[in-house]
């Protein structure tokens, strides 16, 4: 991978995620206008990323990938080896290739194209469009601390980052890659408890929503266990304790665990299905 402060990037499959991480790479500059380009796979919808984002948005893939220094594959894990087949040609052991393709490991990717290829398996989540990303990062045999660390560096400009091993990856997709749709349910589930007990929807959507990211940053900025936190807000013979015995009795707590569980084993499958 060249050395330059503003490699040339190419993302390949502009979808939800892909769409994602442009606006907030571009936004926060980590790419220059002038050095990246993306691909969908209709001419119609390139068209209309190209407007919004202001950028090269076509749907040859091997003119992108021959083009770039850093390849981001964000398309479908079905679709991964169609793709692969078309940029492997063009590939080589300057370039990094980055895919934040679920479930794929960057062996099945590395198997598939020629040489030393340095690969990184990247997990980001959509919270990233709004610069509160959670992702996680694994390098492959051919990656090297310098490609693993330019990857940490482009997601933690949208989040937070984490790097970890990648027998560990499908659990992240379950977890905070999942997650934040478990979660939406959570704050649409509070504030329709606000709307049952008499406050405007409006409102009690404010009020559920605020209380999740401030009960949240609690967590990341105090390092307490959650469940410090919980007892802090617990008063003896008070309200919350009452609240907190029908969340256990309704089984909230082994539901969420379940969701992620299942999601996780959802991840390991979602390459051959």
């Amino acid at each position: 991978m060249h050395t330059t402060q503003t490699p040339k990037v190419a993302v390949l499959g502009a979808g939800k995620i892909g769409s994602i991480l442009l606006q907030a790479f571009l936004a926060h500059s980590v790419v220059s206008r002038d050095k990246v380009v993306a691909t969908v796979h209709r001419g119609e919808k390139a068209a209309s990323i190209a407007s919004t984002l202001g950028i090269p948005v076509g749907t040859d893939n091997r003119q992108a990938a021959a083009e770039a220094d850093v390849i981001f594959l964000c398309v479908k894990p079905q679709t991964v080896s169609d793709v692969l087949e078309e940029i492997a040609p063009l590939l080589n052991s300057s370039k990094l290739l980055i895919s934040v393709a679920a479930s794929v490991p960057t062996a099945y990717i590395e198997q598939k194209l020629p040489g030393k290829i340095p690969v990184v398996r990247a997990m980001p989540n959509t919270p990233s469009q709004v610069g509160y990303g959670m992702t996680a990062i694994c390098g492959g045999a051919f990656a090297t601390a310098a490609h693993v660390n330019a990857a940490e560096r482009m997601f933690s400009t949208v989040g937070r980052t984490v790097v970890l091993d990648e027998k560990h990856m499908n659990a992240v997709t379950g977890l905070s890659a999942s997650g934040p749709a478990f979660i939406y349910v959570v704050i649409e589930s509070l504030s329709e408890a606000g709307v049952k007990v008499g406050l405007p929807r409006d409102v009690a959507t404010l009020l559920a929503t605020q209380t999740v990211l401030g009960s949240a940053k609690m967590v990341l900025d105090t390092g307490h266990h959650p469940a410090l936190l919980k007892d802090g807000v617990t008063t003896p013979a008070g309200c919350t304790v009452d609240g907190l015995l029908e969340l256990e009795d309704g089984g909230l707590r082994v539901t969420l665990i379940k969701a992620v569980v299942k999601a996780t084993e959802r991840a390991g499958q979602l390459l051959f299905s």
